[in-house]
This record gives C-alpha cells, structure tokens and sequence, in this order.
C-alpha cells in the first residue's frame, strides 16, 4: 500500500511558485489601484490608504482562495503524478 502522506516536490514546487506568482500580481493591484483612484479623485492620503487597505484584503481573499483550488487540483501529498 503506497504511502499518501509524502511529500511531492514537483507539485509544491509549481502550486508555491504559482501562488507566490499570482500573490505578488494581486497585491500590486490592490496597492496601485488604491494609489491610482484616490490620485484620480484627489481624495487625500487618508482615503488613498483607506482604499490600499480595502483592497489589499480583497486580494487577500483572493490568494486564499486561489490557493485553496490550486492545492486541489495539483496536490502536494501522495505519488508523483507527473511520471
């Protein structure tokens, strides 16, 4: 009987590379796109972090979620699948 519970590099190495990839675009966007609206509508440094904030949870949430689906499809634990 196989062992499951062992490690894959191959799949950790593309899901952390992945979410690492799509972590860093997200957060940049969520930080410019903050910058960039309250710069458009001359809001003031307040709102312009105010939005930086509400953004970057947003892309929080979204991290983790799509973290939790790449780790679905592409597991770390159990046989290398990749041959």
């Amino acid at each position: 009987m196989p062992n499951n519970n062992r490690l894959n590099p191959k799949s950790l190495l593309t899901v952390g590379s992945a979410i690492v990839l799509v972590a860093v675009e997200l957060l940049c966007v969520a930080l410019a796109g903050g910058w960039a609206l309250a710069g458009l509508f001359q809001l003031g440094t307040t709102i312009e972090y105010a939005f930086m904030g509400l953004f970057s949870l947003l892309a929080l949430w979204g991290i983790v979620t799509f973290s939790r689906n790449a780790l679905k499809v592409e597991p770390i634990f159990g046989p290398d699948s990749h041959g």
